[in-house]
């Protein structure tokens, strides 16, 4: 069996970081400002994504109860859902994992897995007042895709149905 090909994509306020990994290795990722204006710009941001990079998977973050996003970043992450399901692709849903002490520990740990992603570590933890670095998205989306390849095949099947 051939390995799958996954679009992992992340919203966070003002922002969305996709990465695309095929047999297990990292070969695209990249972040959009303009695109989370409206669910209508990300559609078609992500529409463009999935006719070039051709994934297998779309993995988005699932939109539970302990999901911490605000109203704005659901509604986007439920048009990439449905989007996804309108294609020929597989819409995965993943809970976001929570295994570190902090997003910055967790990216730390996705760049030594991921060594490509090294550049894109945050120089230093940010304070309580400053801005969360636009680089963070990245790494969010990476660890919903190797959520899906760590991840037990329970998750594939469920979506698949």
């Amino acid at each position: 069996m051939a390995a799958l090909s996954i679009l992992a994509i992340a919203v966070a306020s003002g922002k969305v970081g996709y990465v695309f990994l095929s047999g297990g290795k990292l070969q695209d990722w990249g972040l959009a400002y303009k695109t989370t204006q409206s669910p209508g710009d990300l559609v078609g941001y992500v529409q463009e994504l999935i006719n070039t990079l051709c994934p297998d998977v779309v993995v988005t973050e699932k939109l539970a109860t302990g999901c911490r996003k605000g109203q704005r970043a659901k509604a986007l992450i439920r048009s990439i859902s449905e989007l996804a399901s309108h294609n020929a692709v597989l819409d995965v849903a993943v809970t976001r994992p929570r295994l570190f002490p902090s997003k910055y520990e967790e990216a730390v740990s996705l760049a030594e897995a991921y060594p490509e992603m090294t550049g894109y570590l945050p120089k230093q933890r940010r304070r309580i007042f400053d801005y969360e670095p636009r680089s963070m998205t990245l790494f969010e989306a990476l660890a919903l895709a190797d959520q899906v390849i760590q991840g037990p095949p329970t998750q594939l099947a469920a979506a698949m149905g």
